[in-house]
């Protein structure tokens, strides 16, 4: 081996050799032989190509061709372009032989087609063997640095892709994958978060989908809590089995357990990056250093999304502090309402969705609204739209006007930030109801026996310093249902939102009598796995039935 762990070393190598002379093939494989190299012997070149089949199906390839340049059922050059076009049998180096009275052209045919060399016979035993090991060597080397090549090419692509993964668990099924390609074996990866949550993934060439129990993963997480406290940087090193539990590169067998781990910049996490060892040849350094470098690769993707998490979690809490509990709503005399708040899937990111219920010298206050962005950002400007709503409707209820003083408000402290909101104002004793809708989803009217229209409200979004129409006004009828709704429950990448909105009405004009039926066949139909929140708000009055 040389310092990149190539092979630069020819001992006892095996040689075709193709020569349609008995005594030629005799005399040449017994000089091989006494050299130490195996002969495996053939009179044609057809011979030739059909012994090859056989052992590239055994996977017991030749080393090197020994090739007649003069051979009777093809030339030398013939069967050498053969081999060269099968991508099985490119690499096998192939050294043409001829007596010197063949033609300097007829030479020069075989290294046109892709030979190594050639030799004139008679020639000196010291001289064929070193010219065999010589072709040998360097096919050798160049399959490595094609393998390396492809590693490389590999390695980028897999970076590529964990770059672009949008969850730990994303980024854990690529690394995996990434690793096993690189290695050539089975791979495990593991992401010990702050929390202690571990995130893991296999790749896919693993035999078996039953994984180990959650004793064997939280071993793990042990293993990477000490292994990896008060270090930085790449560490590889090995874990022995029983130690490192079995089951994870193959169903129910030991394995010792080759670790790439790195803890992130701020030590509260660590990426793992785990091979199997015992029973299968060790990787060698040149792809472990590959490896290494996917880990530091898959452990800054794995920061962002770490710190997302977090993020993410903070949002959760401020929305699910501000916003009302569907069971603990104020009391609200006249008017029944039902609220259902979802956030987005676990994937995805949290958006500024609110919704309001409040009384006033007027009547009933309700409210259903987004901040447009997902970010923490987004929540807290959400809370403060909602508190702002809050003091404002003390001494206001007419929802225009709310609009607009939301407007000035979001342009004073909040001028990069739009949003979406819509108001609705209910008499709770003679149903008349006035909307503002700024920017938003209108609200739809459900009326008794099935039918559904969307109310005609419609106005400029928040923060873009636009007049605000005056308000819509309608009356509720006893049996009639308001529905507001915010658009993560409709909206889905590539379908027209007309489509979308058409669809929800379709929806509601089918579902059961009652607000809570109302608001559940809706979630139903279209809230799984969602990429926004979803804030939804249903009410009438109440002294006609209920909810």
């Amino acid at each position: 081996m040389d310092s990149n762990g190539k092979r630069t070393d020819i001992t006892d190598i095996t040689v075709l050799v193709v020569d349609d002379s008995a005594a030629g093939r005799y005399a040449m494989s017994a000089l091989l032989r006494r050299a130490g190299h195996q002969v495996v012997p053939v009179a044609g070149g057809h011979e030739a190509l059909a012994e090859l089949d056989v052992r590239l199906r055994k996977g017991t390839l030749p080393d090197v061709a020994l090739v007649d340049v003069d051979l009777p059922d093809m030339s030398g050059a013939e069967l050498c372009r053969r081999l060269k076009a099968r991508p099985h049998m490119a690499g096998l180096p192939v050294v043409h032989f001829s007596a010197s009275a063949v033609s300097p052209g007829a030479r020069c045919d075989g290294l046109d087609a892709g030979g190594e060399a050639h030799l004139t016979v008679p020639a000196e035993p010291e001289e064929i063997d070193a010219v065999l090991r010589a072709a040998v060597r360097a096919s050798r080397l160049r399959a490595d640095d094609q393998a390396l090549a492809r590693r490389l090419t590999l390695l980028s692509e897999t970076v590529f892709t964990i770059q672009g993964a949008r969850s730990l668990q994303e980024l854990a099924d690529a690394a995996a994958e990434g690793t096993a390609r690189l290695t050539g074996s089975t791979a495990a990866v593991f992401f010990l978060g702050p929390d202690d949550e571990l995130y893991r993934a296999t790749s896919r060439n693993r035999t078996s989908l039953a994984m180990p129990d959650e004793s064997a993963h939280r071993v793990v997480a042990g293993l990477l809590r000490r292994l990896t406290r008060g270090h930085s940087g790449v560490q590889i090193t090995t874990v022995p089995a029983p130690l490192w539990p079995a089951g994870f590169f193959r169903p129910g067998v030991e394995h010792d357990a080759r670790l790439v781990l790195i803890p992130t910049e701020d030590g509260r996490a660590s990426v793992c990056l785990a091979t199997p060892t015992r029973g299968m040849r060790r990787v060698s350094p040149e792809k472990e250093s590959l490896v290494a470098r996917l880990a530091q690769a898959t452990v800054l993707a794995a920061e962002p999304l770490l710190m997302y998490q977090v993020e993410r979690h903070v949002a959760l809490t401020l929305q699910h502090s501000f916003l009302p509990r569907p069971d603990r709503l104020p009391e609200l005399p006249g008017i029944d309402v039902v609220v259902r708040y979802v956030p987005a899937s676990r994937d995805a990111e949290i958006g500024g969705d609110f919704y309001a219920a409040l009384r006033t010298d007027d009547g009933v206050l309700t409210a259903v609204g987004d901040v447009v962005g997902h970010s923490l950002d987004a929540a807290t400007v959400m809370v403060e739209i909602r508190h702002a709503l809050r003091a404002y409707c003390v001494e206001e209820s007419d929802p225009a006007v709310l609009a607009e003083r939301l407007d000035r408000m979001l342009l004073r402290y909040h001028p990069e930030v739009t949003a979406t909101v819509c108001l609705v104002l209910v008499d709770p004793a003679t149903g008349r109801t006035r909307i503002a809708n700024a920017g938003h989803i209108p609200p739809l009217i459900i009326r008794d026996g099935g039918g559904a229209d969307y109310a005609k409200a419609e106005g400029p979004l928040l923060g873009v310093g636009l007049a605000h129409p005056p308000p819509t006004e309608l009356f509720l009828e006893p049996t009639d249902r308001l529905l507001m709704v915010t658009d993560g429950l409709i909206e889905t990448r590539g379908t027209d939102l007309a489509d979308s909105l058409e669809h929800l009405r379709a929806a509601a004009s089918g579902a059961l009598p009652g607000l809570d039926a109302l608001c559940d066949t809706l979630l139903v139909s279209f809230g799984h796995d969602r990429e926004d929140d979803i804030a939804m708000l249903a009410l009438r009055v109440a002294d006609q039935g209920s909810g």
